[in-house]
């Protein structure tokens, strides 16, 4: 299973996708517009982005430009209802690494992305803080050098805050740059998914890594 931005505004396709990509098993948030596409694709652990040209607020072009100078090389594909070469020729420009043209089988769609889901990952990203370091591409998590599991979403919460450290999130907030947004979780699931974590990462005797800042959120913290 893969977590995956979709950043497309025809309401009728993204969902046609976005459906598809579910009984993949994979997790999908959709997005309409361009600004809150590049933001969620900043803030949010994503494995692949499937991002559309024509997009109000921002082109895909820009997004994906700006995603890449944020240093991510996560797998982008394009989807455009342009074919000539030159935008293909700007696409890739920009940083994308498949382009798809519209119409287009959303069955082909998504033999593309288990393709770049099958590639090596050279985009991984390696988090640490302290004894604690987590992989983004491989979704390992080691503590003192021995591996650690967490459920997938506690994973998805810990990644995110190891790479915003020392910032303080509500939980509403988690829940909006984490959870997929076709779940709505309570306050209380991120309580408790947070709890999972300190269970597994604290270390006996000693202050959590992640601090509760009262009637304010979380915070990871990195000395």
């Amino acid at each position: 299973m893969a977590k995956i931005l979709l950043i497309e505004d025809d309401v009728e396709l993204a969902g046609t996708v976005s459906k598809w990509l579910k009984l993949e098993r994979h997790s999908v948030d959709v997005v309409g517009d361009g600004n809150d596409g590049l933001a969620f694709a900043l803030n949010g652990s994503y494995e692949i982005l499937v991002v559309d040209v024509q997009l109000p607020g921002m082109n895909g072009f820009e997004i994906v430009r700006n995603y890449r100078e944020s240093g991510s090389k996560v797998p982008i594909i394009m989807l455009t209802g342009k074919s000539h070469i030159d935008d293909k020729e700007s696409g890739f420009e920009a940083g994308a690494d498949d382009y798809l043209t519209k119409p287009f089988s959303v069955r082909e769609l998504v033999a593309r992305i288990k393709a770049l889901l099958r590639r090596p990952r050279a985009f991984d990203n390696d988090y640490s803080i302290g004894n604690l370091t987590l992989n983004s591409g491989s979704r390992r998590i080691m503590k003192n050098g021995a591996e650690i599991n967490l459920l997938p979403i506690d994973h998805s919460v810990l990644e995110f805050l190891m790479r915003h450290p020392n910032e303080v999130f509500s939980a509403e907030t988690l829940i909006s740059r984490v959870w997929p947004t076709d779940k709505f979780p309570s306050t209380d699931a991120v309580r408790s998914s947070i709890k999972r974590i300190r269970s597994a990462i604290d270390e006996d005797g000693q202050d959590s890594i992640i601090e509760t800042i009262s009637k304010v959120g979380y915070r990871l913290n990195r000395s």
